[in-house]
């Protein structure tokens, strides 16, 4: 079976055998987790009897195959998801804690992921911010008023999650009392909330922002420092709820060069990732286009470097060292014949030669009208390495 995958399980064997060993199913990996969690974050009992191979793939630890989930896990390829849109909208969806709990285990129930990731949007905590926003189907997010002055930033709101997106919350709660794979949390990198924020709403070449950001460039690190201490709170409200592992998406940021990343984001992505650290939760570091940036995205923090479709994976491996990865199938792949899929997954794995720290992913999030059984066939495929 692995022949017919293009990978070489051998040799995938032997990469997790010249790390630590290879470690087997109902291990001691959440007791490790335990032991690292801080007073009032979810400890070993919560995490019994859950598949917990994502967790030790994000700590660096040895697995018998690599974890497979999906950004957009649950969307609109889902004719399950597309029933339940046809009685809610995306928001209302998102402030129903039963609805947002369903919905995010719709793929693990119908593709057998490896973790669930909350059903939720990047710019859910800017409501609490004081931002009016719209979430426009086939557009995205459109900012009412677009911050473009002092008086705009001066007028973003603390985030306190408790009171602003208590539904978030609530809905991490009833998952973990079903889950038997662990829950992902997540939320948007300060950047591309800023982005949205200046902008608009999407963009193709940024310029708003651009222009704030070398223009008032004083008034666009208080811009930065409130979004950072709001994802923070945001991020660390999720891992009390109970989330497991954490996602900041830096979805625009590939907008920017090394010089400008250096100068206008990472000196605030450092922060964030310093204030989620005493957390013990892994957090995974995501961005799109961003191959140019991976150094110094890894430098500003992050305990996995999610890489897009465009970052060829042993040349990431090579570049970060030890530190696990996660990706990066093309979405693409996923509208191909079945045949490509195999021929495509098997690349990636072998590529990957068995080294410990990998989480098998997209390289972006699904697309609509992605054929359902192709996502189930990749999550197939990822399987048979241990097979």
């Amino acid at each position: 079976m692995e022949a017919v995958l293009g990978l070489d399980r051998g040799r995938h064997l032997a990469g997790l055998q010249g790390q630590e060993g290879l470690l087997k199913g109902g291990d001691v990996g959440a007791l490790r987790l335990a032991a690292k969690l801080p007073p009032g974050l979810p400890g070993a009992a919560s995490m019994e009897g859950v598949n917990d191979l994502i967790l030790r793939a994000a700590r660096g630890e040895p697995t018998p195959r690599p974890p497979v989930w999906f950004m957009r896990q649950a969307g609109r390829y889902q004719k399950s998801y597309q029933e339940i849109r046809k009685r809610y909208t995306l928001p209302e969806i998102v402030k129903n804690p039963e609805v947002a709990a369903e919905v995010t285990l719709l793929p693990v129930r119908e593709l057998g992921v490896d973790a669930a990731i909350l059903f939720a949007d990047i710019t859910t905590p800017l409501y609490g911010m004081g931002v009016a926003l719209d979430l426009v189907e086939g557009k995205g997010p459109v900012i009412h008023k677009p911050i473009r002055d002092k008086e705009g930033v001066e007028a973003l709101r603390p985030l306190v999650p408790e009171e602003a997106v208590p539904f978030v919350l609530e809905a991490i709660r009833l998952l973990k009392k079903e889950l038997k794979v662990p829950l992902i949390g997540f939320a948007g990198a300060p950047f591309t909330l800023a982005s949205y924020l200046v902008e608009g709403g999407p963009s193709r070449h940024f310029l708003q922002v651009k222009a704030f950001m070398y223009g008032e460039e004083a008034l666009w690190h208080r811009l930065m420092e409130k979004l950072t201490e709001a994802m923070a709170r945001y991020l660390e409200a999720q891992a009390r709820a109970g989330a497991d592992l954490l996602q900041v998406f830096d979805s625009w940021v590939g907008a920017l060069g090394p010089a400008d990343y250096r100068r206008y984001v990472k000196p605030h992505m450092k922060r964030l990732f310093q204030a989620l650290r005493p957390l013990g939760v892994p957090v995974i570091h995501f961005g799109v286009g961003t191959m140019g940036l991976l150094q110094e995205m890894r430098e500003a923090g992050g305990d996995v470097m999610g890489l897009d479709h465009h970052t060829p994976l042993p040349w990431a491996r090579e570049v970060l060292g030890n530190t696990p990865v996660q990706g990066n199938l093309d979405p693409a792949v996923l509208f191909a014949p079945k045949e490509v899929i195999r021929r495509e997954v098997g690349r990636i794995l072998e590529e990957n030669a068995g080294r410990a720290g990998h989480i098998f992913n997209l390289g972006h999030g699904i697309l609509p009208k992605t054929p359902h059984d192709h996502v189930a066939y990749v999550v197939e495929l990822v399987k048979e390495v241990a097979a």
